[in-house]
């Protein structure tokens, strides 16, 4: 009788057990749901238990800043590029309510990667402007997944910006870091060049052809530059949440001066990929990185299809503070001239530049200048004009720049290599001679002599030709 009783506690104990872990999808409550704007992630969700996830979003379409001094009509989810991130919980049941603003010239609806079931949600979510739309899913499958519009034509509403990403957090969910960043890339197609000022409007068959006039991180280049950096410090590990809304255009994700210690493939929790350098994402695709920082420094976000980066705005920068460890990294030990027989200034291919508008005052200069400077110096001098220690001198309170404007028009134009010191700091690079023509120079010349405490100088394309002309 004894052990009969010891088998039916037994028995009761284990059927508890059994029934406290199938409690684990019971809907408990109800709650709405954190949303943020890139690069913020909302706070890991810490309850044990799944319950009902109220999702309010908004379609909106707003003109906002491409790049300095373009403009662009973007289709937004939450009023930015990328759209909100959303943070839930495997388990829960969410309530999806999409409405789409009185304003919009066209209906838009969703379609999550994350929902199981007819087109994502996205025949559900079909709303007209000035409609609202309801649905429900159970998040099955938890993951990074990337949500996009899916109206007709598709392409063309994730061409304007209609993407985001949601996180299905894993009830055992990854491990703890410091930081968590959400970072998108997609690819835009305007009918002017890249730089091209003004308002800029969509060009449908540059997007069929797939020849993007700008691949940028959140919606805009520089978006992560200069002030705009996202910040960290020496000993915080990293995490970021990153996707691609294309239409088109699959990233190299890589960041400069670091090595991924954990890459989650595909945007899947399972699997996991250690000590990765650059990883693949497709339109449509996302994945997840986590590295602890070592060393002071700025990392640069990249797409390793560097003319991308370069030529069409796929950059950002990660600033890192505090103490150097010089057995991970000594910066320069060694600085001193290596100048073959032969050798001499490196040229770039002298390709006609394309057309820019001609300023016709001071002011028009500056602004124009702002432009050129984001589009071909901010990388290596900096948004705030310091440059990088060692590496690149900088443009803020120059005197190598404020002492000779010939001289620096000289550089601009024909290039310079060899050590000079700038504000009492030595210096041995290589800068190559800008493909700009004389107004472009004028103007990006202009603007730094009127930035960061400079001597204000003007610079006229006439000066830029006289310069030019003394080497032909």
């Amino acid at each position: 009788m004894l052990n009969l009783n010891r088998i039916l506690l037994a028995f009761f104990f284990a059927l508890s057990g059994l029934n406290a872990i199938a409690s684990d999808d019971e809907i408990k409550g109800q709650e709405e749901a954190i949303l943020t704007d890139a690069p913020n992630v909302p706070p890991a969700i810490t309850r044990t238990h799944a319950t009902k996830v109220i999702v309010n979003l908004e379609v909106k379409e707003v003109k906002k800043r491409m790049a300095d001094g373009v403009e662009y009509v973007f289709w937004t989810y939450g009023g930015s590029v990328p759209g909100k991130f959303i943070r839930v919980r495997e388990g829960d049941v969410v309530e999806f309510n999409l409405q789409n603003h009185p304003s919009s010239k066209v209906p838009h609806n969703i379609d999550l990667h994350a929902v199981t079931g007819q087109g994502g949600g996205a025949g559900a979510s079909f709303t007209a402007p000035g409609h609202s739309s309801k649905f429900s899913f159970k998040a099955i499958n938890p993951g990074l997944y990337v949500y996009h519009c899916a109206t007709a034509p598709v392409a063309m509403h994730i061409a304007n910006g209609m993407y985001g990403l949601i996180y299905v957090q894993p009830k055992k969910d990854l491990p703890k870091v410091d930081k968590e960043f959400y970072v998108m890339q997609g690819d835009f197609y305007t009918k002017g060049k890249y730089s091209a000022p003004g308002l800029q409007p969509f060009d449908m068959e540059k997007a069929i052809d797939e020849h993007p006039t700008y691949i940028v991180f959140n919606g805009s280049v520089g978006s992560m530059t200069g002030d705009n950096a996202i910040k960290a410090k020496v000993g915080e590990t990293v995490r970021f949440y990153f996707g691609v809304g294309g239409p088109n255009i699959a990233s190299n994700f890589h960041v400069i001066g670091e090595i991924f210690d954990r890459v989650y493939p595909e945007g899947g929790t399972k699997l996991i990929n250690e000590n990765v350098q650059t990883t693949i994402v497709p339109p449509g695709g996302s994945t997840i990185v986590d590295f602890k920082l070592e060393v002071p420094s700025t990392l640069i976000l990249v797409d390793h299809a560097l003319t991308r980066t370069f030529n069409k705005g796929s950059l950002g920068m990660l600033k890192v503070e505090g103490a150097e460890d010089k057995e991970i990294y000594s910066g320069k030990q060694l600085d001193e001239v290596y100048q073959p027989e032969g050798s001499g200034i490196q040229n770039m291919p002298d390709e006609k530049a394309p057309k820019v508008v001609t300023a016709k005052t001071t002011a028009d200069r500056i602004k124009l200048g702002a432009a050129i400077y984001t589009n071909n110096c901010l990388a290596c001098h900096q948004g705030n004009g310091t440059g990088i220690k060692a590496a690149f001198p900088p443009l803020a309170k120059s005197d190598y720049l404020n002492g000779n404007k010939e001289l620096a028009i000289e550089t601009v134009v024909h290039g310079r290599s060899g050590e000079l010191t700038v504000n009492g700091e030595k210096y041995n690079s290589v800068m190559p001679a800008q493909q700009l023509n004389d107004e472009e120079i004028a103007n990006v010349l202009t603007y730094v002599y009127h930035q960061w405490d400079n001597s204000k100088k003007v610079v006229t394309p006439a000066e830029v030709k006289k310069i030019r002309d003394q080497k032909k």
